[in-house]
């Protein structure tokens, strides 16, 4: 159940000074965050959005702690999405399940209409929480192919079914199974979880007291030429994307899982780090 499918000020931007041949009143815009996560299967490059500041500067704390390093990929799906981030995966045995491991505290959703996603996306898993809050420390990166457009109109349909699960959540109707739901995901009660997600996905079925979501045209044509998971636009937040390093997404999605979809072979962030 808590198997999630993915807040400290901490800056690392220095203030560009003008240079004599920059007017001083020009504004100048300091680059984003970039992070080099070395595998055991390759490396990648992630720039962090600057538009999710609470899970920017979350990950990049982690980072210079070193949380993630010697940390697994634990959840591999080819055509989805390559999940990593449990603190339990560092010693982990070839027997043990993953992905109910994390901090003591979550980061509020961040949403941003530019950020979705696309092939490469970073994004933060979660449980079931009504806010929609985030892990701390695990992630996922989307590899997805490219989708047709039935697909996409599909998946604008789930968006807001969730949607409407999320604002009615919201209503009077609906306070007493959310107090259940949150109970269920503290106290790991399986039985009251699916009890209280019946009961809300009812009242959300009628609920229209929400702003529709309509797929923007040029996310459309990222995921008909690049590809990615429209589905989990809105749902979930996103707040980086993969500039270097496609390639090994692929090569990590297409290794061997078990039926739990973790690799055979462990498949290892070596190595986490902030570019200068």
């Amino acid at each position: 159940m808590k198997n999630l499918i993915t807040v400290t000020l901490f800056s690392l931007l220095l203030a560009c000074q003008p240079t004599k041949d920059q007017p001083k009143n020009e504004k100048i815009t300091p680059p984003s965050t970039q992070v080099v996560l070395k595998t055991s299967l390759g490396d990648m490059i992630i720039e962090l959005s600057d538009k999710t500041p609470l899970h920017r500067d979350n990950f990049i704390k982690l980072v210079e702690e070193a949380q993630y390093d010697s940390l697994l990929f634990h959840r591999v799906i080819d055509g989805f999405v390559i999940q990593g981030g449990d603190p339990d995966s560092k010693y982990a045995t070839a027997n043990d399940t993953l992905g109910n491991g994390g901090l003591d505290y979550t980061i509020p959703a961040e949403f941003d209409s530019t950020l979705f996603h696309k092939k490469g996306a970073l994004g933060a898993a979660r449980d079931g929480n009504p806010e929609r809050a985030s892990s701390a420390m695990q992630f996922y990166i989307v590899q997805a192919g490219v989708m047709s457009d039935s697909v996409i109109n599909q998946a604008e349909i789930t968006i807001n079914e969730r949607l409407a699960s999320h604002y009615s959540y919201k209503s009077p109707k609906s306070q007493s199974w959310v107090d259940s739901l949150n109970k269920s995901i503290d106290t790991e009660n399986v039985k009251l979880y699916r009890t209280a997600k019946d009961a809300l996905k009812e009242i959300a079925s009628t609920f229209t007291n929400f702003e529709k979501y309509t797929i923007p045209k040029e996310h459309r044509s990222a995921y008909r030429e690049i590809g990615g998971t429209p589905r989990l636009d809105q749902n979930y937040t996103v707040f980086g994307q993969v500039i270097s390093g496609l390639d090994i997404i692929d090569t990590i999605a297409a290794v061997n899982t078990n039926n739990l979809d973790r690799p055979i072979k462990d498949v290892k962030i070596l190595k986490a780090h902030i570019v200068r």
